[in-house]
């Protein structure tokens, strides 16, 4: 697998593995509880015209994070 740093790299239709979050409490809570656990399947699906925010589909919903947010979730990239 390709490593990806953090969410905000995953290109649009690609997808990763979640391998961590780096946020502490209480959003890092909030991101568990929407279902961005480690080891979770995630796809880059929309990303909005102004670059902000990306819809993500998880665990069969999509998510909608702003860049900050996604940038303190690490992932590996799958092959296409």
């Amino acid at each position: 697998m390709e490593e990806v740093q953090t969410l905000t790299e995953l290109p649009l239709g690609r997808r990763g593995i979640i391998t961590g979050l780096t946020v502490r409490d209480p959003a890092r809570r909030r991101l568990l509880e929407l279902g961005f656990i480690p080891g979770t399947l995630i796809e880059a699906i929309r990303r909005s015209p102004a670059g902000e925010p990306t819809a993500f589909r998880l665990r069969e919903t999509v998510v909608a994070l702003r860049r900050e947010e996604a940038r303190q979730i690490s992932i590996h990239l799958l092959p296409e």
